[in-house]
């Protein structure tokens, strides 16, 4: 099979910018770019701004460097800085806390693939297991069942690989997966029989990467380049492959790639009115909106409504309830690394295939509230996984090199997803002091792990070492555990979902509270992290929202 290159596109549509077109949609990741689809599929035009760059599958190459060491496809930190700090009382610091693509398709552009529903107790596990003290637990204002139609309409439309039926805790579902299981690499058998020795139930992992041909893609090259790379085959179905081409394609929606925005505008009746953004060569630009959707994932969103503040909305756009940037969640992870007697040869194929997801309820004796799953994985490609070995012989020269082979083709990483408590006290906001390319504020985040969740942490730590060693390993290397991650990718939490304006940002259907025409669709408006992989959710979330928003247009209520 050949790679795909850039072929003449449809001819999308050029909209004046100052005549409000009906929806502007700020952000092309998966929330974005399936909010663009899915209005422009209900008839409406859209103008959908990506502040990064679009990228063609030639470009997409297999550079370590550039995915690791540069941000070759996400945030720079000269360009975008951020500052962090544990606590309100610590010092910031200079520190790119939050990690994420710019490009259109945003961080699906070069994701795992994960592709997990989140279950019934994910939107009411303050009601079945009680608060944490410090913490914010609440339920969602929607139940599993109401979104379930969504996530099985995501799973067709952007081609998903799974099996149900292996696990009798799943929850119901309308349909069969579209596409069956990607085959088993070397981890995924051996996580297989860690699981079935201690008597767990293991699954194959649904990934949205295709196992096959779908819609004109095509299926999984097993190359190996898959976290952090883009795919330039089409396989994994990112919204730069799938949500983003079906908008254009409507006619309805014009993509304006480098387009930075710094500012959402409303008059004086507080109503938005449009966007404010810089185009590539920095000119200040309004498009005119009847509506804006703002889709800029959990840290960006509420440092762009911080920045959009004015006279009516002296604390930041649609935060009359004083939370938007609080309860910001990442997902909870805990690695180990294993080393086997034989040759598992991780790195070829796509980082997951095989999943155990035992621990995703756990039992209420623990003393300890949400849970997860693991996957045996490796997450880099040869170079990086190298660099990373222990550094319990020799580190240089021959000797060194000797060492890289084993390492690179006997051991594996056992990787826990797990749960994260919101809490007030993690935060996005404005740093007073630093600003960004454009001159805009940049982001401060505050946060730092619950004591619950470190203990979560080390629970799951433990039984990911008992899993390693019931799948042979000879030895386990367990990860450090700290009270806050480097860096974080799953944004979550920052204006979230509920019924109460006094405690959430936007509504059951997305709308903020203060607002009528302005809607929020991403990880933010998350109340609960759910058990690691959010992703398939923000996008279920998103293809319900375009109904009820639509369905609000179309009745003359935005």
């Amino acid at each position: 099979m050949q790679m795909p290159t850039s072929q003449a596109e449809p001819k999308q549509p050029t909209y004046a910018t100052d005549t409000p077109v009906d929806f502007v949609v700020i952000g092309s990741g998966i929330a974005g770019g399936s909010m663009a689809r899915e209005l422009t599929r209900h008839g409406f035009e859209v103008v959908l701004l990506e502040q990064g760059r679009k990228v063609a599958p030639e470009d997409m190459e297999h550079d370590e460097l550039g995915a690791f060491m540069w941000p070759r496809w996400t945030n720079d930190p000269n360009v975008s800085p951020q500052t962090y700090r544990k606590t309100e009382a610590d010092k910031t610091e200079r520190h790119n806390f939050a990690l994420y693509a710019r490009a259109v398709g945003g961080t699906t552009l070069h994701f795992t693939g994960n592709y997990w529903r989140f279950r019934p107790i994910d939107f009411h596990e303050k009601t079945a297991r009680g608060g944490v003290p410090g913490a914010d637990l609440a339920d969602w204002p929607i139940t599993y069942e109401e979104l379930e139609p969504y996530y099985t309409a995501v799973e067709y439309a952007v081609g998903v690989s799974g099996e149900a039926g292996n696990d009798p805790r799943e929850p119901m579902r309308s349909k069969p997966f579209p596409l069956p299981p990607l085959n088993a690499t070397g981890p995924g058998v051996l996580l297989e029989v860690g699981a079935r020795k201690l008597g767990w139930t293991s699954k194959a992992a649904s990934m949205a990467i295709l196992s096959r041909e779908y819609k004109g893609r095509q299926p999984c090259h097993n190359c190996g380049f898959c976290l952090a790379f883009p795919c330039e085959w089409g396989a994994k179905s990112g919204a730069n492959w799938t949500m983003v081409p079906d908008a254009v394609a409507s006619g309805k929606c014009e993509l304006r790639p480098d387009s930075f925005v710094r500012k959402i505008e409303t008059d004086d009746a507080g109503r938005v009115t449009g966007v404010v953004y810089f185009n590539k060569d920095k000119k200040e630009i309004v498009q005119k909106a009847k509506a804006v959707v703002v889709c800029a994932n959990g840290a960006e969103t509420p440092r762009l409504l911080f920045n959009s503040k004015s006279n009516r909305f002296p604390n930041g756009l649609a935060n009359s309830s004083g939370v938007l940037g609080k309860h910001l969640m990442c997902n909870g992870n805990v690695t180990l690394q294993g080393e086997f007697e034989h040759e598992v040869n991780a790195h070829k194929g796509p980082v997951v295939t095989r999943i155990t997801q035992e621990p995703y309820e756990l039992d209420p004796k623990l003393d300890l509230i949400g849970g997860g799953g693991y996957d045996f994985r490796m997450s880099v490609p040869a170079l990086t996984w190298t660099l990373g070995m222990p550094e319990d012989g020799p580190m240089w020269g021959s000797a060194f090199k000797q060492r890289m082979g084993p390492y690179f083709h006997n051991w594996i990483e056992c990787f826990g997803h797990t749960t994260q408590l919101p809490q007030a006290t993690n935060a996005v906001t404005i740093d007073p002091e630093l600003k960004d390319a454009w001159g805009v504020p940049a982001m401060r985040i505050t946060f730092k792990e619950h004591e619950h969740d470190l203990r979560l942490f080390k629970h799951f730590q433990d039984g990911g070492r008992q899993l390693l060693t019931a799948a042979g390993a000879k030895q386990v290397k367990p990860g450090d555990i700290n009270d806050a991650p480097g860096s974080a990718v799953h944004l979550l939490g920052t204006a979230r979902m509920g019924n109460d304006p006094q405690s959430s940002v936007v509504d059951k259907y997305h709308r903020t509270h203060d607002v009528k025409n302005l809607f929020i669709v991403d990880g933010s408006s998350f109340v609960t992290s759910g058990r690691g992989q959010p992703t398939m959710t923000i996008q279920a979330l998103a293809f319900r929202a375009a109904d009820h928003i639509a369905e609000f247009a179309r009745k003359g209520e935005i």
